[in-house]
């Protein structure tokens, strides 16, 4: 076990007297010593105690030289972690040369000055536990923003449920409604991400987006209870009413969600908003156009539309998947981008056979 501030240093020679010269220079409390009198032996004492602070290594060596204790740490990936010395008499460049190319962390030439060897040691060992302790730091930092990047995500999946729970409070069916549009908006993202790479939708963005669908829906907490439950059609001027529940949705998220540069924002309140807008600009709010509708709203508008159409409301019954899908492909439910009807046709499968998917994804 390594003593806290005690430097631990390999002296690999074949010749007694180089070792003995070496050995001298850090006889001290500082410093814990251990010797090999060839290559093979050097080997062994690394594969015993890999966390040695400094090699010092001759080149020319009987059994096994130099170089092949420096190819084992290379194979053993130590020379990230452990700064060599050679210590050589050769004169030859080329030598030199191939020591570097390992990652030796410096070449001194017999005969040597004990003292300059010493202070290129110290300064080599301290250069490298200053990189140790960088290394540490940066680990240590990554792992708090990691612990930060989990707290935010809880709590957006904390202030998701609240909302999801206080909107499936006021209506029986907006409750698996909002879990099922999450599932298909995975769904429909993956196939996306898969077949039409120029969206460049990422995993993370898929992990984000399907999150904030679940509260495409929030803004019925507005919508009095006379239209909400109305288990009946709306009358032109109820469905005025109704269709506010998009700019509500909206209000909701900016006096709620602090972080508005967050790109979770941007989605929810994307998706609040713009999940009613249609390809042809009939939609509402605002009536966008095309791909002025952001792509992962569209994604989630078609979710919707489908779950709505095969889940039984007070107005009406479910129809079947197979009717569902051919009502939205044939444009009997609003207009949507040839490249998200596409990608519903590729996810076809996958949505009626959404318990079996669900076991398939991770949707956690």
């Amino acid at each position: 076990m390594k003593t806290e501030n005690k430097k631990y240093i390999l002296i690999v020679d074949d010749e007694e007297v180089n070792r003995e010269i070496l050995k001298e220079m850090f006889r001290d409390d500082k410093y814990e010593l251990t010797e090999a009198v060839n290559g093979e032996e050097a080997v062994a004492r690394l594969k015993e105690k890999s966390d040695f602070d400094l090699v010092l290594l001759d080149i020319v060596m009987p059994i096994m030289d130099g170089f092949g204790v420096l190819q084992f740490m290379h194979e053993q990936e130590m020379l990230d972690e452990i700064p060599v010395i050679l210590i050589t008499s050769e004169d030859a460049l080329d030598s030199e040369d191939q020591a570097y190319s390992y990652g030796v962390a410096d070449v001194i030439h017999k005969p040597f000055y004990p003292h300059i060897v010493k202070r290129r040691s110290n300064n080599i060992i301290e250069l490298y536990q200053n990189k140790r302790d960088m290394e540490q730091r940066l680990k240590e930092q990554e792992e708090e923003l990691i612990a930060k990047d989990k707290k935010i995500r809880e709590n957006n999946e904390f202030m998701i449920e609240t909302l999801s729970s206080v909107v499936e409070a006021r209506s029986a069916e907006t409750g698996e409604h909002t879990r099922r549009i999450k599932y298909f908006t995975r769904i429909m993202l993956k196939y996306l991400m898969k077949y039409f790479p120029k969206y460049g939708i990422t995993q993370d963005q898929i992990d984000e987006i399907s999150r904030a669908s679940a509260l495409h829906d929030i803004g019925k907490i507005g919508i009095a209870d006379a239209i909400l439950l109305k288990p009946g059609r709306l009358t032109p001027e109820e469905f005025e009413i109704m269709k506010t529940h998009t700019t509500i949705g909206c209000d909701i998220l900016e006096k709620s969600y602090k972080d508005k540069n967050s790109d979770f924002y941007t989605y929810a309140y994307n998706i609040c908003r713009h999940h009613h807008e249609r390809w042809d600009g009939k939609g509402y709010p605002d009536k966008l156009v095309g791909d002025e509708i952001p792509i992962y709203t569209q994604v989630v508008a078609i979710a919707d539309v489908y779950d709505a159409l095969v889940s039984p409301r007070v107005y009406k019954s479910a129809y079947a998947n197979n009717i569902a899908y051919d009502m939205i492909m044939n444009g009997e439910c609003g207009q949507f981008s040839p490249d998200v009807l596409e990608c519903f046709g590729l996810a076809k499968e996958d949505f009626f056979n959404i318990v079996e998917v669900i076991k398939m994804f991770d949707f956690s």
